[in-house]
């Protein structure tokens, strides 16, 4: 089946908001304990999913017309030179089928991307092996887990490729 990736839409929120808690509950569980799986699903709640699209620019995968996976591209802090990818979740049944390439590929074919000197990803314990594959290095040089349990990665994208927004 193909995957279709297209910008977010409002409507998109209900069906986006539930893979996005599942994928934490049923997948990032086997790497945090619960109470920090929680403390995440609610810092993701349907407020700030609306608040990153209108920051930055969100798309959502399909597969039969159904959100399978969902990623955010967005000015780091309101720099036009540091961009940062957000909210990068595939639902538990559709991990493996090239959801999560298609939606990090989509992310760094936006403007926001292609701006941007150095592009950073907070990437999950259970994401950054993933995140390495797709060309991204340890910030700093070395794998350290922050204060939120987040590996925090990093892309220097080639210049010249993007529109200025």
């Amino acid at each position: 089946m193909k995957i279709d990736v297209r910008r977010f839409r409002e409507e998109d929120l209900p069906a986006v908001h539930q893979l996005i808690l599942r994928a934490l509950r049923e997948v990032n569980a086997r790497d945090y304990p619960p109470s920090r799986i929680e403390e995440m699903a609610a810092g993701l709640g349907p407020d700030t999913l609306r608040e990153r699209a209108r920051q930055g620019h969100s798309y959502v995968a399909c597969l039969g017309g159904r959100p399978v996976g969902c990623g955010t591209v967005a000015p780091y802090w309101g720099s036009v030179r540091e961009s940062i990818l957000l909210t990068v979740f595939v639902s538990p049944e559709a991990q493996g089928r090239g959801v999560g390439r298609a939606i990090v590929r989509a992310l760094e074919g936006d403007g926001y991307f292609l701006r941007a000197q150095r592009v950073e990803v907070p990437a999950s314990l259970t994401a950054w092996p993933f995140y390495q594959k797709m060309g991204y290095r340890f910030k700093g040089g070395a794998m350290q887990v922050d204060e939120g349990g987040c590996v925090r990665m990093e892309k220097f994208p080639p210049q010249g490729r993007g529109e200025r927004e």
